[in-house]
């Protein structure tokens, strides 16, 4: 079996920290799903941080959480 190899983008979702809002300081990974459906309705925001949310959302909605398990387990 090959060992993993690392994805960072994945493992941002793990240890970045929403920066503003109701959530403010909790792991982006941690969001509840309903505040990612407020922003795919709303707009995301400009940047990384965007582009980050936005990949949580399409994770949330196709089932895809599990790929995020790994990193956890570090």
């Amino acid at each position: 079996m090959k060992p993993e190899k690392p994805n960072p983008e994945l493992e941002s979702l793990l240890t970045t920290e929403m920066p503003f809002g109701k959530y403010k300081g909790r792991k982006l990974a941690d969001l509840p799903e309903h505040y990612l459906i407020w922003f795919r309705r709303n707009g995301f925001p400009r940047g990384k941080l965007g582009r980050q949310l936005a990949l949580l959302y399409e994770m949330r909605l196709n089932g895809l959480m599990y790929l995020l398990q790994p990193f956890r387990n570090k």
